[in-house]
């Protein structure tokens, strides 16, 4: 745990496999990250730049694209489970995702196929499966979490979407009679960036979108009370020089939550002195600031409905360049 007192954890949002023989191992040791995130953009990048994977390609001749693809990111996601393993077994996190193909989006029973096949095959209890907070994606969640699969409720905007996910994840786990490890993954620094443009014209404050609809989002989760269900801050990295490089880890501390940032923005929150919770942000203040966007003519729900959109096109985009390499 990052911050005992705030069961505050960090979760590095990045996998390569040279990284995870060496910086990733530092990491651990240092007491700096506790579990770790993927998904098809992630994979992407490593599997197309990095010459680490080369040796195994070699190998899988004989399947079929989607095949090697979940070849390399299953023994990936083996290995970082594996040096992950003595965090969880201390009950320290330790935790690893893998996201289901996200074409999958829209059924509900290939997700689930799909989700309990991949835990099975890497057969290891500190994996999640990702599963996008669809319609279909709610159903699979339920069903995942109800026969004791860890899940990853990713690509939630909108409060909507958080409560079908915590509600999904209260059945899921009534069912299975037992505790199961959830996180709903709210999207962050995204709004921002669609927004932030055209805020800084209209003389609003910008860079707080993100942080004020992710601090709406985690305080109706930490209502709601679901037995071993976290909110998960992602998409917290920062583009350009404007905004320090921890700013969204900074701004989103909570009690009972984790953020799952690249490597870069995790060091530069390190070597921080420390800082204290941030949230809950005070609803007036939340309200006050939708209201100016609305004053001024912004579509705060549309825009997060594109954003919605947009993210699982940017996460099959992603994977349908893995397969036509591969």
């Amino acid at each position: 745990m990052y911050m005992e007192d705030l069961k505050f954890s960090l979760w590095a949002d990045f996998i390569e496999r040279d990284y995870l023989d060496n910086e990733f191992k530092e990491l651990i040791k240092k007491g700096t990250i506790n579990g770790a995130t993927s998904n098809p953009a992630i994979f992407k990048n490593a599997i197309l730049n990095s010459p680490a994977y080369k040796s195994q390609l070699e190998s899988l001749n004989d399947l079929s694209p989607k095949e090697k693809y979940e070849a390399l990111a299953i023994f990936d996601i083996t290995k970082a489970a594996d040096i992950l393993r003595p965090l969880y077994d201390k009950d320290d996190d330790g935790y690893v995702s893998i996201e289901v193909d996200p074409n999958l989006c829209d059924d509900a029973q290939a997700t689930i196929a799909e989700g309990k096949r991949l835990f099975k095959t890497i057969n290891r209890p500190n994996v999640m499966i990702k599963v996008p907070a669809t319609t279909a994606g709610y159903e699979a969640m339920e069903e995942l979490t109800s026969v004791g699969i860890p899940v990853n409720a990713t690509l939630i905007f909108k409060k909507e979407q958080a409560i079908a996910c915590a509600n999904a994840f209260k059945r899921g786990t009534y069912k299975f009679a037992a505790n199961v490890d959830t996180v709903i993954s709210v999207f962050v620094s995204r709004i921002d960036r669609a927004l932030d443009a055209d805020l800084e014209k209209l003389g609003i404050d910008v860079a707080l979108s993100g942080i004020y609809n992710s601090a709406d989002i985690y305080a109706q989760i930490q209502r709601m009370e679901v037995k071993g269900c976290r909110t998960l801050f992602a998409s917290t990295g920062v583009k350009g020089n404007s905004l320090p490089k921890h700013y969204y880890i900074e701004k989103l501390l909570a009690y009972n939550s984790i953020n799952t940032a690249p490597i870069e923005t995790i060091k530069a929150f390190d070597a921080v002195d420390r800082l204290d919770e941030v949230l809950p942000i005070d609803e007036d203040i939340i309200t006050k600031h939708f209201l100016q966007l609305k004053s001024a003519g912004i579509h705060f729900d549309a825009i997060l409905d594109k954003q919605i959109k947009d993210g699982l096109d940017a996460f099959k985009d992603a994977f349908e360049e893995i397969l036509e390499s591969l």
